[in-house]
């Protein structure tokens, strides 16, 4: 059975106890910028409900031009103020660099991509940049940021200073 197939019946089952629409603006009022990362049950982990905030995730959770115009989308429009990041420990691209994940991908495919991957050895500090990122922004708000580094191997979430 293909992954879709999954998850379409999973989906029925879904719908048959959905509790109904929620309102557009999240009821925390806060935006999650989190690594894509399929071990991370974010929701659970924060304990969030459907509802209760923005959830934009990405390779790294790392801060990009296309997060800080979402987070600001959800600033201005949603009425969100809080961020809060989600890094985590074991991740993808610290296992790699922008040069040589580059290189990979012109091999494979004949073009060089035009971003970078942006890895980083330390997650304490690409968890820095990303609240410099944020609070430099002039688009923002809000410049409320705190940042956290997920541990794939205990569940527990630290704050980084």
């Amino acid at each position: 059975m293909a992954e879709i197939d999954r998850m379409l019946e999973a989906n029925a089952a879904w719908a048959a106890r959905f509790p109904g629409s929620k309102p557009v603006r999240p009821a925390r009022k806060v935006a999650v910028v989190a690594c894509m990362d399929a071990r991370i049950p974010l929701f659970g982990v924060l304990g969030l409900e459907v509802g209760d905030a923005h959830v934009i995730r990405n390779a790294g959770g790392v801060v990009t031009e296309d997060v800080i115009r979402s987070l600001t989308i959800s600033q201005h429009a949603l009425g969100t103020r809080e961020i809060v990041l989600v890094h985590h420990t074991e991740c993808g691209l610290q296992a790699t660099d922008d040069i040589s994940f580059a290189d990979a991908v012109e091999k494979a495919t004949g073009r060089r991509p035009p971003w970078a991957a942006r890895a980083f050895t330390d997650v304490d500090d690409d968890v820095r940049e990303s609240i410099r990122l944020i609070k430099e922004s002039p688009y923002l708000l809000s410049h409320e940021v705190r940042g956290t580094v997920y541990d794939v191997d205990t569940g527990l979430v630290r704050e980084v200073a």
